[in-house]
């Protein structure tokens, strides 16, 4: 058994059915007899060779990036190939497989290392997801396969490896065989929820596929990438809605950006994200219908992951800086639809109080409540997750020991429901109109008409008669009275006082008196002051 090979030193950027030597890490780090080889830390099937080196089920990390783009690279090759069609029922069943001998084939190009197999499950119907995302299939190349993939160090404690692309749009994640089988279930669902509406916070999987190794399976998902590395996040979050366990453990404090949970977000921020009523309505619409359909499916145990940008921190930063900046470069925004977070909940809400500078890559503005302007990143993750056996006997255990309501495992309706809650409730909240003074409160509080009415009659009104003023004020006494004390008879002003208070008496009682809501101030003095002119004109 050879040791782990090279790491992958050359782009793999040509069809599936082009021959040549490819420069990948080998597929053969999957231990050895020696006792050196054995895996010092492991957290599931993730973990670290002697070399420091990332391992996922004994295969190394540089080995699984370049058997994926390998893989991905000879699929969407062959894929193109096949003329479009409609999604049929039978497609989401499909799992095609190729194999990779070293020598290569008339198929596959040659290549240095171990033999290796290269399963794609549903690969018309995850085309159609990526035509409906307006992802081309050479952009689709160009991002995962033209440059090595990048290995995410902070990647949870699920024992999953990350993996980002080079362009920041596409995450690659491990999935354990359960999680796989779920998907492939779960595709037929997926298909029409996304026909009925694009909008949604869930994740959008891309691709899923499967590589078999030294006699292991390695499944692996592609999907959108909710963070977006060239946009620094000064606060990231995991919350399920629920407070049993749900504090950030002190190892994962001392990460140099930590994933706080639930009650951490409520010490850190009491008040909650503050957001335009639009966009806050827009998020509240698209987070009760994605979990609608997670309970349709039975789905629990997900996650909302936030990252929040502080805007005015990172101008700070940026003021501090001397030294060249070593992060990536800024990208120039994703090209996916519907995947960064302001689209994915409105694409309309996009502006409405939106900031001029940093602003490319989707974030959804919010301030906290110190007035603090951030860009707020958000997206439902851990879907693959349903209320089987296993997870019953879970919630049961935990609820004897603690408070059922408070753990993370529960039935998938009450999940939906404390999730949603949580989220709308204490960690979004709406900007109060009074203190934003946005133009749309403005505007429903001053309507323009209402404004225009008013001035036409301050500008008529001294020119009236004092017996016409009068008719006026008694005409619409009538309405007074009835919605304050219809038993009691109204007392008739005198001249005077109808001369003095004329303005009051008529914008108070006519325009702007809540007893007489039931009618539009505008279209209520209109006919008042129509009727008494009328009747004043044949009296006089």
């Amino acid at each position: 058994m050879a040791t782990a090979g090279t790491v992958h030193s050359g782009p793999a950027s040509s069809t599936g059915g082009s021959t040549g030597t490819w420069k990948i890490a080998s597929l053969e780090g999957v231990g050895s007899s020696s006792s050196s080889q054995t895996i010092k830390k492991t957290i599931g099937h993730r973990g670290l060779d002697p070399t420091g080196e990332t391992t996922y089920k004994k295969t190394t990390s540089s080995a699984l990036k370049g058997a994926i783009q390998l893989g991905i690279t000879h699929t969407v090759g062959s894929l193109s190939q096949k003329p479009e069609r409609d999604v049929l029922m039978q497609d989401f069943e499909v799992v095609e497989s190729i194999f990779f001998p070293s020598e290569g084939s008339n198929l596959t190009p040659a290549h240095h290392y171990s033999d290796f197999r290269f399963k794609t499950y549903a690969p018309i119907a995850f085309r159609y997801f990526r035509e409906m995302f307006g992802i081309r299939p050479d952009d689709y190349l160009c991002s995962l396969c033209n440059e090595e993939l990048i290995e995410l160090s902070n990647s949870g404690a699920s024992g999953s490896l990350f993996y980002v692309s080079s362009d920041d749009e596409f995450i690659i994640k491990t999935v354990q065989h359960k999680e796989a089988e779920f998907l492939q279930k779960l595709l037929p669902g997926y298909f029409m929820n996304l026909n009925q509406n694009k909008r949604t916070l869930l994740p959008k999987f891309y691709g899923l596929y499967c590589i078999q190794a030294g006699g292991k399976n390695i499944r692996i998902a592609v999907m959108n990438n909710l963070l977006p590395r060239a946009v620094r996040m000064h606060l990231k979050y995991d919350m399920k809605g629920s407070t049993y366990k749900r504090r950030a453990s002190a190892k994962e404090r001392e990460r140099a950006v930590p994933t706080f949970k639930d009650l951490d977000f409520i010490q850190d921020l009491p008040d909650g994200l503050l957001l335009e009523p639009d966009n806050y309505n827009a998020l509240s619409k698209t987070i009760q219908r994605d979990c609608l359909l997670l309970q349709s499916f039975k789905i629990m145990d997900y996650s909302m992951l936030v990252g929040i940008h502080n805007l005015e921190q990172a101008a700070r930063e940026r003021a501090g800086e001397e030294a060249a900046d070593q992060r990536p470069p800024p990208s120039q925004g994703q090209k996916s639809l519907y995947c960064t977070a302001i689209e994915a909940i409105q694409g309309e809400a996009h502006g409405k109080g939106a900031l001029d500078t940093e602003d490319n890559m989707g974030g959804i503005p919010a301030r906290n409540s110190k007035g603090k302007r951030m860009l707020v990143y958000i997206g439902i993750i851990d879907i693959l997750q349903s209320y089987r056996f296993v997870k019953k006997i879970e919630h049961s255990w935990k609820a004897l020991v603690h408070d059922g309501d408070t753990v993370s495992v529960h039935r998938p309706g009450f999940y939906a429901d404390r999730f949603q809650k949580f989220m709308c409730n204490t960690v979004f909240k709406k900007i109060p109109c009074k203190s934003v003074h946005s133009p749309s409160c403005i505007e429903k509080e001053t309507p323009s008409s209402h404004l225009s009415l008013k001035v036409a009659v301050e500008s008529t009104y001294q020119w009236l008669t004092p017996f016409t003023k009068l008719m006026i004020y008694v005409l619409s006494l009538p309405q007074v009275v009835q919605s304050g004390r219809p038993d009691i008879p109204p007392n008739t002003p005198t001249h005077d006082v109808v001369t003095r208070n004329s303005e009051t008496t008529l914008f108070n009682s006519l325009l702007g008196s809540s007893t007489l809501a039931t009618t539009a101030p505008s279209v209520r003095f209109v006919c008042v002051f129509l009727q008494a002119v009328s009747l004043c004109c044949c009296i006089e």
